[in-house]
């Protein structure tokens, strides 16, 4: 009994250090997509708030509490309250299989630097994901209001549609590793193997699915105020309307450590062998849990970096790079890993994978001149 109550605590706490560095990712994310956009615009950004205005997301958050929190007459008063909570649970929720290190050992008992350990991980990241779309509908729906409701349909369908490339273009990774278990995918890819060696167009697929599930730019059209104000968040204001804003930031930070779990050795870094031996495996494993974050973070400033780069497509265009153009692409990956394992040279799919992408790009390019000279 006394060890199940040391594991249970030690679980606890890891899970609500897990949820502190979850939240101070999200909430300095804000600042740094402001001091980023204003250094590609050539402006100085937020710098008011503290040194180098490094205190803005507290001034922001002290904003968003200040605010009037206000309800429309005519809206469906739970549901309402429910859409952005509902949001922020899924967002915390994802990061529960992602294993943030090995194990550690204190006072003789061994922990796992993660949630919940079960052999189908990625199942759960799936489901998860999914629900995290009635957050959207439900808000968009109890506002009440025309453009909240079509800002809620387009994030649906548009979440729907790439949902689909996104769990095809894992199965390739399932099939190298054998397992659902997201610790047992980071453990095949240990001393360097890492996935994105073998499947570059995976990977691919899965970072242009990753911005459209956090309907980031290019993919921002249930958001985006050219034509629907303020998209399925129109009518909120306050802290509901901050629980959001929050949750795409949370989904960004997770999805980057999704994709750091998948293609990039999750918590590998070179050296670990080395650091193991010189400083024991406690620190190992805490350092792999920095490098860990670190490619998370890396994937942030590449969230935040598209952003202000490339302009957002037009609806038909986000549905049709869904279907004809991922879906496709993602069950040839299938073929082409399936028939590597098959011949025993998985390093197949990595190649195939390049060659078909490049192969596509010289044909979207040679189309789209076509189509500007008719």
């Amino acid at each position: 009994m006394e060890l199940l109550n040391d594991v249970f605590t030690a679980k606890a706490i890891f899970i609500g250090i897990v949820f502190a560095i979850t939240l101070g990712v999200a909430a300095y994310s804000t600042y740094f997509e402001r001091k980023i956009a204003a250094f590609m615009q050539d402006r100085i950004g937020p710098d008011r708030a503290g040194p180098f205005g490094i205190l803005q997301p507290l001034a922001d958050a002290v904003k968003m509490f200040m605010k009037e929190d206000f309800i429309p007459a005519n809206s469906n008063k739970w549901l309402f309250i429910a859409g952005p909570c509902l949001s922020m649970l899924t967002a915390l929720m994802t990061s529960a299989v992602v294993p943030f290190g090995d194990t550690v050992t204190i006072s003789g008992v061994t922990f796992d630097l993660q949630g919940i350990d079960v052999n189908i991980g990625i199942l759960w990241v799936f489901g998860i994901v999914s629900l995290g779309v009635y957050g959207i509908l439900v808000g968009g729906w109890a506002s009440n209001n025309k453009y909240s409701l079509l800002g809620a349909i387009r994030a649906a369908s548009q979440n729907i549609s790439y949902e689909l490339a996104m769990g095809m273009s894992i199965i390739a990774i399932l099939m190298l590793s054998g397992s659902l278990s997201t610790k047992a995918i980071v453990e095949t890819q240990q001393a360097g193997h890492w996935n994105i060696l073998q499947q570059p167009l995976g990977f691919v697929i899965f970072l242009i699915c990753a911005f459209a599930e956090c309907n980031r730019t290019p993919f921002d059209l249930p958001e985006c105020e050219t034509e629907l104000i303020g998209g399925y968040h129109t009518e909120y204001s306050s802290m509901k309307l901050g629980f959001y804003l929050f949750a795409e930031y949370i989904n960004m930070f997770i999805s980057g450590a999704v994709m750091a779990t998948l293609f990039f050795g999750g918590y590998d870094y070179p050296g670990y062998a080395y650091i193991a031996a010189q400083l024991g495996s406690n620190a190992a494993t805490f350092i792999g849990m920095g490098a860990l974050i670190g490619k998370a973070l890396l994937f942030v400033f590449v969230f935040m970096w598209v952003r202000w780069t490339l302009p957002r497509f037009r609806y038909d265009q986000l549905m049709g790079l869904g279907w004809t153009g991922l879906i496709p692409l993602s069950m040839f990956n299938v073929v082409v890993t399936g028939f590597g394992i098959l011949i025993d040279q998985p390093i197949l799919a990595g190649v195939g994978g390049i060659v078909i992408l490049l192969v596509g790009l010289i044909v979207n390019d040679a189309l789209s001149r076509k189509k500007k000279i008719a």
